[in-house]
């Protein structure tokens, strides 16, 4: 059992039909929407959405709810062209339900109202004077290389400007005669790039010819890059390096599989860009215990038995030892073992112990010692 108690407010109230609290087809949303329209002052332009908005309904739930509305004829809304060529949307809401013909006499009294012109705010100016667009054909310089943006040079008819102040001692002095090493100097740096050295041009330029046989990737090399490839191969060939080097270079860098190379000539700027040095040709170590004769002398024998000697006295079998010096003789022939080391081989010293070689006696089996 439910117990209700109802306290009529004073002010501040609006006074709804019953048929829209429990309307069956209208959702939470939809109603509260409708009765959030109706509680408005008299006179209030406030649209749909911003009453959607203020009530926190979700653009979703804001637009099931309007969809509603408008099925049962609680709101209608049409497009019209004011003057000044303005479309403007006027929306109709009602506490009853009314059909199109009803909506459309009560929206023709609307007057209706362009929106308000927005003036546009003033702006601060661009930074710096207007200047016009420099478009006076081919950039200076060489034109069968790279080239960046230059400034473009002064015209030759235009005023010198003003020298600065020269000192006193300086103005009555005579200027020194320029070198033509140094005018050669000054013109290669306007220029902006070093002339390769003329011995290895020529061979540099037929080498730059041949990039084209090296891959089926090398085939559309431009013709217009050619100088600028024969200057960056004259460099490689100026540090040393051969032009099988080069060509391994090249080689080794190029992209592997079925890889399409689309521009050839830019690849190849890119690998001869940078001249790394000649590598050094590598020497072999030292060998350690070198023997006094060099293993030439017996080519057939391997390395370790090549620094081995035979000594020469007196031996049942063949006698090898590795010597020390030229000595001729095992340390135990030459005497300068002990009698300990003598009996002893393993007791001698490292290098100059002696290496028998042959067939070692035979030794009794325990059967015939018995």
């Amino acid at each position: 059992m439910i117990y209700r108690h109802c306290i009529a407010p004073p002010r501040a109230y609006t006074q709804f039909s019953h048929d829209i609290i429990r309307h069956p087809r209208l959702s939470s949303d939809a109603v509260r929407l409708l009765t959030w329209q109706l509680s408005l002052p008299q006179g209030t332009r406030e649209s749909l959405s911003r009453t959607a908005e203020r009530a926190n309904i979700g653009a979703c739930a804001f637009t099931r709810a309007k969809r509603q509305l408008k099925d049962e004829g609680f709101v209608h809304e049409r497009r019209v062209q004011g003057p000044g060529g303005h479309w403007v949307t006027q929306q109709l809401v009602s506490n009853v339900p009314l059909n199109p013909a009803e909506a459309t006499k009560l929206l023709a009294r609307m007057p209706v109202a362009p929106p308000p012109q927005v003036a546009p705010s003033p702006r601060n100016p661009t930074v710096g004077e207007r200047t016009g667009r420099l478009t006076d054909g081919l950039p200076y310089g060489d034109t069968h290389r790279n080239t960046d943006n230059q400034p473009p040079k002064p015209p030759e008819d235009a005023p010198d400007a003003p020298a600065p102040a020269e000192a006193p001692e300086a103005a009555h002095a005579s200027p020194a005669p320029e070198t033509p090493q140094a005018q050669v100097d000054g013109e290669d740096h306007e220029k902006g790039r070093t002339e390769p050295p003329t011995p290895h041009l020529e061979e540099a330029r037929a080498l730059a010819a041949s990039y084209r046989d090296l891959d089926p990737a090398l085939r559309t090399i431009p013709r217009a890059m050619h100088a600028e490839l024969t200057d960056l191969t004259a460099r490689w060939l100026a540090a040393g390096h051969p032009p099988s080097a080069i060509r391994a270079h090249i080689l080794r860098n190029l992209p592997a599989g079925d890889t399409r190379v689309h521009r050839p000539g830019g690849l190849l700027r890119y690998l001869l860009g940078e001249v790394p040095p000649v590598p050094r040709p590598r020497t072999p170590p030292p060998q350690r215990n070198a023997p006094p004769h060099t293993p030439q002398e017996h080519p057939g024998l391997s390395t370790r038995l090549a620094t081995l000697r035979e000594c020469e006295g007196d031996h049942v079998q063949a006698t090898l030892f590795r010597p020390v010096g030229d000595e001729r003789l095992c340390p135990q022939c030459a005497g300068t073992g002990s009698a300990g080391s003598a009996d002893h081989p393993s007791r001698q010293p490292l290098g100059a112990q002696p290496a028998i070689f042959g067939t070692p006696p035979l030794r009794p089996t325990p059967k015939a010692m018995r």
